[in-house]
């Protein structure tokens, strides 16, 4: 699996595309009947395919449909609190002063 952190925000659209792209050919729906059941157009589907384009609504519509919406739970989630600690401690680091020569 590709880290999508080093990604450019269209090769990231275009990786989600493929994996959902993906998901969908492994649950046996086309993309006519994805586009029914999730209630997206056909060719807002068909565009997402392609080139990575879409909107947050119909990009969770279809995550419904090809049940990935748990994917979704992780984004923005709180970190831990000692993630929020340790980002405290590095706040509180003395910062370096330059000496008088």
């Amino acid at each position: 699996m590709i880290s999508i952190n080093f990604l450019s925000t269209q090769e990231m659209q275009k990786k989600i595309a493929e994996q959902a792209r993906a998901k969908r050919l492994n649950l046996n729906l086309s993309q006519q009947s994805l586009a029914q059941r999730s209630g997206v157009s056909y060719g807002a589907l068909k565009k997402f395919e392609k080139t990575g384009e879409i909107s947050l609504k119909s990009l969770l519509k279809l995550s419904i449909v090809l049940k990935a919406t748990n994917d979704f739970n992780a984004l923005f989630a709180p970190e831990s609190p000692e993630a929020a600690l340790s980002l405290d401690a590095l706040m509180k680091q003395d910062t370096r002063k330059r000496g008088r020569t």
